[in-house]
C-alpha cells in the first residue's frame, strides 16, 4: 500500500487544488504557473493537517519524512542549504486555509539563520544590518510562536533598546544595535525555557510546521471561524516557501494591494506600503505605512511591474485581488493573492462593473456576493447635517457609523458587547489575540496602522466601521485614558466613529437610516430573475409594512395579532374579557378591542396591498394579559393590612382568585395558540371580523387590497384545527357578502406532533406556514431564553453544536419535521402552499435548506428581506 502523499512542490500545485493547497499554496502556484515571480516553494496539505487533529497533533506517519525530502529538491533548485555557512537557505512558514482568516494563525519568517549563516546572508547581501535584522525578527517570532515565549519579553527590551538609543522607529538601530539585541533575545528566550533551545534548521522547521498547525486550534482561530460560519474540521495548508527580503534597505518593500477599492469597489489603485520592511510590519499595524502612489516615484520599475501584475491577476481570476509583494533590490516577487475581502457595497459595485466589464456574467455575479454580508447595507450613518467638528481624523479602513462607549481592551468589549452594550474598541493596533472584542464592538479605532491592518481587514469583513492610524490620539491603557487634543476620555466616555471619511466626534451623533443604491438595486434584480422562494416579511405594523415593501418584500409572512393587544388602550379590556364569567361580558369588552384592531390591519394592509398577508390569530402565553400574581397577592394583602376600600379590597380579591385559577407552571407549552381560541372562541371570531372589515375598507377606498390569509397558530390535533377553521370560515361568509373577497384559511406548524400528521392536518388548512423558533424549542426541547443565557454558547465552543439552532436550521433534526410537513401536507393536498415565517427565514443557509425542501417562501424581518433574496438566489445557483 502506497504512502499517503501530503506535500506539493510548487510546480505541481494550481488553484483547483484550493482545498488541498489552502487558499494561499493554491494562489501561489497558480501565479507561479502563469508567469508571474514568485519565490519557490512546497506545501503541506490540509490533509496532513486534519489528520494531526484526529491524531491527537501526533503526526500521520511519514509526514516527517516528506518534508525532509520536499526540502531537500527545494535546496536543490535554490542552489542553497537551509541554515547553511554558504549560500544559506532562509525560508517562511505560513499557513494557508481554504477560507481566508487574516492575521488568525501564525507564520515564522527568516528560518534556517543561525550564529552560523547569518555571517554568510551579511557578506552575500553586503548589508550587515540586513542580516542582523533577519535575525532579531526570527527570534521573536520564532520564540513567541513555536517556543511559547511571551511577546511582550522581546517587545520590551527593543522598545527599551531604541529609548536608550534615543529613536522612535526600529529602522534607526544600527547593525552593532540588532546584533546586540540578538544576543538578548537569546538569553531572554533561555530564562524562559530554561535552557537552550534548538538551533538546528532542521528541526526548527519541523515545529514551525507543527506550531502552524497548532494555530489552526488558537482561540482567536476559533472566535473567528464561529464568526464566519467556517467549519473546525478543514485544517490548514502550510506553505514553506524561500524567503525574500523587503528589509534589505532603500531598495527593497513590503506591501499589500488591491486591485479595486474595497470599501468602495472602485477601480482605482488601493494599497500601502513600507520601505525597509518585511510583511508582518505592513498587516500588524506596528509601523503606519505609505499610500501605493508613493511607490511610483520611489521604486518606479517595480511599481510599473506590479501594476502590470495586478491587472493580470485580476483579468486572470476575474474577481478583485488582494496582493502581497515583496520588493528585493528593485525586483518584485508576489507572496500571495487571494480574492479580497470587502464591504458590502464594494461587493456590489465590484460585481457590476465587472458583468459591465465583461469578465463575468450575471449569475456568476450572485455567485459572488455573500447573502449575509448585505446586512452592511441596512445600517445606519451619521446624519451629514450633524454640523459638529471632528476631534481628530484617521485612515477611512472600513465603512459606516458606529457610536459607543470608549473600551481599551478585548476582553472589556467583548464583555459589555456580549450584554448588548454599544462599544467602540480603541487600540494602539488591533491584533489577532483582539478578534472577540472586534465581533461585538459597534467599530474600531487604532492609534497606528493603514488601510491593510489587521483591524482594517477584519472590519470590512465584518462591516464593522473602523478608523485606523489616527495619530493625532494618546492612548494609555493603564489608565484607561483615551488622550485627543486637550480633552481626555475615560472608559464609558461615547465617541462617534465615521469609517467612510476617518472622522471621529467626541460625542454622540445623530444616525440616519442607510441609503440604498442603484448597485444594490441592480443586483438584487438579478437576484429575482434567479430565485424560485418568495421572499415575505414578519410585519405588525404600517411602518414596518411600509420598509418591508421598500425592500422588496413580496407580502407579508407573519403578522403578528398579540402586539396589538397588549397595547395600554387595550390591555384594561382584553383583561376583562379573560376574566369574565359569563360569555356576554366577554363580548363586550371584545366589542371595545374589535375597531382598534380593524384600524391595525387597515394600516397594514394599505400599506401592502395588492400583495398577500398572513395574519396570525391571537397566540400569546395567557399569563401575558393578566396582572402578575405575586404582585396581585401584595395588593390585596396592603389593602387588608390597611384596611383600604371594601370594595377595591373584593375586587382584588376576587382578581387574585382568577389569576391563581389560571396561573401556568409552564405558560410557553400551556394556555396559548389556538388553545385559548378553544376557550374563548370569541377572540378568533373578533379578530376575523377585524381583518375581513378592514380588507374590504381598504379595497374600497384604494381600488384594491391585499390577498387575505388567515392563520391558526399551535395546532397540534386535527380536530383543534377543524373547529377552529370552522369558526373563521362562519365570520368570513357573514362579512365578505358578494364582495367577492377571498379568504384563505391555514395553519402554523410549530409542533413537532403537527409535522409528524401533517397529512391529517392538511384536510382542513389551505396553506402551510412553518413557525421554526417554535418548531426548534420543541423539537429540541429547549427553552430559547434559558438555552441562550445557559448551556448553548458553551455547546457551540465545545463543538457539541456547530451553529446557534435558532439562528440557523437544526437540519438533521427540525429541518427532518419540516421536510416531513411538507412531504406529508402535500400528500394529502397536492400544491399545498407552503412556506416558513421563524426567523430562519432571513439566515443564508437555512434558506438554501428551505428551497432544497420545496417551500413556496420565507418570511423574515424587514431589514432580513434583501439578504433573503440574495440567499434565495444562490441557493439555485449552488
Amino acid at each position: 500500500m502506497s504512502e499517503q502523499r501530503y506535500i506539493y512542490d510548487l510546480a505541481e500545485g494550481d488553484a483547483s487544488m484550493k482545498n488541498l493547497l489552502g487558499g494561499k499554496g493554491a494562489g501561489v502556484a497558480e501565479m507561479a504557473r502563469i508567469g508571474v515571480p514568485v519565490p519557490d516553494a512546497f506545501t503541506v496539505t490540509t490533509t496532513a493537517s486534519v489528520e494531526t487533529m484526529k491524531n491527537g497533533g501526533t503526526w500521520p506517519e511519514g509526514l516527517d519524512s516528506q518534508i525532509d525530502a520536499a526540502l531537500a529538491r527545494l535546496e536543490e533548485r535554490t542552489g542553497r542549504t537551509l541554515g547553511g555557512a554558504t549560500r544559506p537557505l532562509l525560508v517562511s512558514v505560513r499557513s494557508g486555509a481554504v477560507v481566508s482568516m487574516p492575521g488568525m494563525m501564525d507564520t515564522i519568517l527568516n528560518l534556517g539563520i543561525s550564529d552560523e549563516s547569518v555571517v554568510a546572508v551579511a557578506e552575500e547581501s553586503g548589508n550587515p544590518r540586513f542580516a542582523w535584522d533577519c535575525y532579531r525578527r526570527f527570534i521573536q517570532m520564532y520564540g513567541e510562536v513555536v517556543e511559547g515565549v511571551p511577546g511582550h519579553v522581546y517587545e520590551d527590551a527593543l522598545t527599551e533598546l531604541k529609548r536608550e538609543r534615543g529613536v522612535e522607529q526600529d529602522t534607526e538601530l544600527t547593525a552593532e544595535d540588532l546584533q546586540g539585541l540578538v544576543a538578548t533575545f537569546k538569553e531572554l528566550s533561555e530564562d524562559h525555557l530554561g535552557g537552550a533551545w534548538t538551533s538546528d534548521p532542521r528541526e526548527q522547521l519541523h515545529r514551525a510546521v507543527d506550531a502552524v498547525f497548532r494555530s489552526w486550534q488558537n482561540p482567536r482561530a476559533e472566535v473567528y471561524r464561529r464568526a464566519h460560519n467556517i467549519s473546525s474540521e478543514l485544517g490548514t495548508a502550510v506553505n514553506v516557501m524561500q524567503m525574500v527580503f523587503g528589509n534589505r534597505g532603500d531598495t527593497s518593500a513590503t506591501g499589500v494591494c488591491f486591485t479595486r477599492n474595497p470599501s468602495t469597489g472602485e477601480k482605482a489603485l488601493y494599497g500601502e506600503f513600507l520601505i525597509n520592511a518585511q510583511g508582518e510590519d505592513v498587516v500588524a499595524g506596528i509601523r503606519t505605512p505609505r499610500p501605493m502612489a508613493e511607490m511610483e516615484e520611489i521604486l518606479p520599475e517595480a511599481y510599473r511591474q506590479l501594476i502590470d501584475t495586478m491587472h493580470r491577476m485580476e483579468t486572470h481570476y476575474k474577481d478583485m485581488q488582494d496582493m502581497e509583494f515583496t520588493v528585493e533590490d528593485g525586483k518584485l516577487y508576489l507572496l500571495q493573492t487571494r480574492n479580497g475581502k470587502r464591504t458590502a457595497a464594494a461587493a456590489l459595485k465590484v460585481a457590476s462593473d465587472l458583468v459591465d466589464e465583461g469578465l463575468i456574467d450575471q449569475k456568476e455575479a450572485l455567485r459572488r456576493i455573500e447573502p449575509g454580508q448585505l446586512d452592511q447595507l441596512l445600517h445606519p450613518a451619521i446624519d451629514p447635517a450633524h454640523g459638529k467638528a471632528p476631534v481628530a481624523k484617521g485612515l477611512p479602513a472600513s465603512p459606516g457609523a458606529a457610536v459607543g462607549e470608549v473600551v481599551f481592551d478585548a476582553d472589556t468589549a467583548a464583555e459589555r458587547g456580549g450584554r448588548g452594550e454599544p462599544v467602540v474598541l480603541v487600540r494602539y493596533e488591533t491584533t489577532p489575540d483582539d478578534i472577540h472584542g472586534v465581533i461585538v464592538a459597534q467599530g474600531i479605532l487604532t492609534a497606528h496602522g493603514g488601510m491593510t491592518s489587521h483591524a482594517a481587514v477584519v472590519a470590512r469583513g465584518m462591516g464593522k466601521p473602523c478608523v485606523a492610524g489616527a495619530s493625532g490620539i494618546r492612548i494609555d491603557t493603564a489608565a484607561k485614558t483615551l488622550t485627543i487634543g486637550d480633552k481626555v476620555f475615560a472608559e464609558g466616555d461615547v465617541i462617534t466613529l465615521d469609517g467612510s471619511t476617518g472622522e471621529v466626534y467626541g460625542e454622540a451623533l445623530e444616525l440616519i437610516p442607510p441609503q440604498i443604491n442603484e448597485d444594490f438595486e441592480r443586483v438584487v434584480e438579478w437576484a429575482d430573475e434567479v430565485r424560485r422562494l418568495g421572499v415575505r416579511a414578519n410585519a405588525d405594523t404600517f411602518e414596518d409594512a411600509t420598509k418591508a415593501r421598500e425592500l422588496g418584500a413580496e407580502g407579508i409572512g407573519l403578522c403578528r395579532t398579540e402586539h396589538m393587544f397588549m397595547s395600554p388602550d387595550r390591555l384594561p379590556a382584553v383583561r376583562r374579557m379573560i376574566l369574565a364569567d359569563t360569555p356576554e361580558a366577554r363580548a363586550d369588552a371584545l366589542e371595545e378591542i374589535l375597531p382598534m384592531q380593524q384600524a391595525d390591519f387597515e394600516g397594514i394592509f394599505t400599506a401592502m396591498k395588492g400583495l398577500p398577508v398572513t395574519v396570525r390569530l391571537l397566540d400569546p402565553p395567557l399569563h401575558e394579559f393578566l396582572p402578575n400574581l405575586v404582585e396581585q397577592s401584595l395588593l390585596v394583602q396592603r389593602l387588608e393590612l390597611t384596611g383600604g376600600d371594601e370594595g377595591e379590597l373584593k375586587a382584588a380579591r376576587a382578581t387574585l382568585a382568577q389569576v391563581k385559577r389560571l396561573h401556568e407552571q409552564n405558560p410557553m407549552l400551556g394556555t396559548r395558540g389556538c388553545r385559548l381560541a378553544m376557550l374563548y372562541p370569541e377572540i378568533p371570531e373578533m379578530q376575523t371580523r377585524a381583518i375581513i372589515r378592514a380588507a374590504l375598507a381598504v379595497k374600497e377606498r384604494e381600488g384594491e387590497t391585499v390577498g387575505v390569509e388567515i392563520m391558526i397558530p399551535l395546532v397540534a390535533l386535527e380536530q383543534e384545527l377543524q373547529t377552529q377553521r370552522s369558526i373563521v370560515e362562519r365570520v368570513v361568509a357573514e362579512e365578505v357578502g358578494d364582495s367577492g373577497l377571498e379568504v384563505l384559511i391555514g395553519t402554523m406548524i410549530e409542533l413537532p406532533r403537527a409535522a409528524l400528521t401533517a397529512d391529517r392536518i392538511a384536510r382542513h388548512a389551505d396553506f402551510f406556514s412553518f413557525g421554526t423558533n417554535d418548531l426548534t424549542q420543541t423539537g429540541i426541547g429547549i427553552s430559547r431564553d434559558d438555552a441562550e443565557n445557559g448551556f448553548l454558547a458553551q455547546y457551540i465552543i465545545d463543538h457539541v453544536l456547530e451553529r446557534n439552532p435558532f439562528e440557523s436550521i437544526d437540519v438533521d433534526g427540525v429541518g427532518q419535521l419540516v421536510e416531513i410537513g411538507v412531504e406529508k401536507g402535500r400528500s394529502a393536498k397536492p400544491g399545498l402552499k407552503t412556506g416558513v415565517c421563524g426567523e430562519h427565514g432571513g439566515d443564508p443557509d437555512s434558506v438554501a435548506f428551505f428551497h432544497g425542501a420545496g417551500l413556496d417562501y420565507v418570511s423574515c424581518s424587514p431589514f432580513r428581506v434583501p439578504i433573503a433574496r440574495f440567499a434565495a438566489a444562490k441557493a439555485v445557483l449552488d
